[in-house]
């Protein structure tokens, strides 16, 4: 099982159940990112595999894809993180899904005290200092 988290927390249902699976594609994170415009034709789901928290190549194709005027849903699938949740919701992800293993290790109040991810990042910081 997996649990899907967005800046709500943990999810009880998926919001992309409506979506028709042939217009759902998952892409590992090492795809070549030339081939995406011709592989993101018709779909309204993309899921971008992350295989371990330090493989950050999924945050460069979601920029990449949202970038190239994607506007369907953006979902990183597996081991990504809490403290990564900003940057995937910054890179363009919509929603964030992880094994039921991982999310036992990181319960939801560790996500949602990254929630805010509008607010908590050095840029923000540094404007504020410059006021």
């Amino acid at each position: 099982m997996t649990v899907l988290i967005n800046d709500s927390g943990f999810l009880t249902d998926d919001p992309t159940r409506w979506i028709d699976p042939e217009a759902r594609i998952d892409l590992p994170s090492d795809t070549d990112p030339a081939r995406l415009k011709c592989l993101l034709i018709g779909k309204e789901l993309v899921r971008i595999e992350f295989p371990s928290f330090s493989d950050g190549r999924g945050f460069t194709l979601a920029r990449l894809i949202r970038q190239q005027g994607y506007k369907g849903w953006l979902r990183a699938q597996g081991h990504v993180i809490a403290d990564q949740y900003a940057m995937a919701r910054r890179s363009g992800f919509d929603d964030v899904e992880i094994s039921d293993d991982l999310a036992a290790r990181q319960p939801e109040a560790q996500w949602l005290a990254r929630a805010d991810w509008r607010a908590h990042d050095y840029q923000s910081r540094l404007r504020g200092l410059a006021a």
